[in-house]
């Protein structure tokens, strides 16, 4: 085998004029980047074939190292977005030594991506029992069956905690594991991304130091 890197073959001229043949929206005319996010992920949702609210959560530990891992999006309004972990995992443990975050939305199918970055918080209880109600009684018990991030000794021993839990909570009520939660980032800086030919892509940015603030709008060089 070769040393030499694999270089990927550029995308062709044609490609980029396909992206071009039906122009899309003027996104520089939109002054509220929830509304233009909503949009994107309902276009996201019509068109992407695997998990549209997937995405990308940067954290850094208290050593100022990074670390990223996708997760899905459970849900966002005008507080932020929100997803869901095991407050004892790595992000878990980083954002407890770090409470700052930022996010990184791909949509390959659609030529799309939005960055976020913004400080993170716990929802409430209240909302996190309401999503944990929510979800698949199988995954419930997963949420406690499973030390997140920590070493495991074979699948067997997973398999065995599974079993311990469904057991254990029969048929009863599966309540939400204390150190399972909702992140909330609320962002201070979101950059909408849109793929143009020749490389030529449209970026703008939304910023505020405060989530009381008005949003400044600035668009970007390439």
């Amino acid at each position: 085998m070769s040393d030499k890197p694999v270089i990927p073959p550029s995308p062709s001229q044609s490609d980029y004029e396909q992206s071009e043949t039906n122009p899309p929206e003027d996104i520089f005319a939109r002054e509220d980047p929830f509304a233009l996010f909503e949009h994107w992920l309902e276009d996201a949702k019509a068109k992407e074939p695997n998990d549209p609210n997937a995405v990308a959560v940067a954290t850094a530990d208290a050593d100022g190292l990074p670390d990223v891992r996708m997760v899905l999006l459970k849900g966002f309004d005008a507080r932020g977005f929100v997803f869901y972990t095991n407050t004892d995992s790595n992000k878990g443990q980083q954002l407890a030594a770090n409470p700052n975050a930022a996010m990184c939305f791909h949509w390959k199918s659609l030529r799309r991506q939005i960055r976020i970055r913004g400080p993170i918080s716990q929802v409430s209880s209240e909302e996190a029992d309401a999503y944990f109600k929510s979800r698949a009684r199988d995954s419930r018990i997963g949420a406690w069956a499973s030390k997140q991030s920590h070493e495991l000794e074979s699948r067997f021993a997973l398999e065995k905690r599974v079993a311990q839990y469904a057991a254990k909570f029969n048929i009863g009520d599966i309540p939400r594991p204390e150190n399972w939660t909702g992140y909330r980032l609320d962002p201070h800086r979101i950059e909408f991304w849109r793929d143009r030919a020749f490389r030529l892509h449209d970026r703008m940015v939304f910023e505020r130091t405060h989530s009381r603030e008005t949003w400044s709008v600035s668009r970007l060089y390439p």
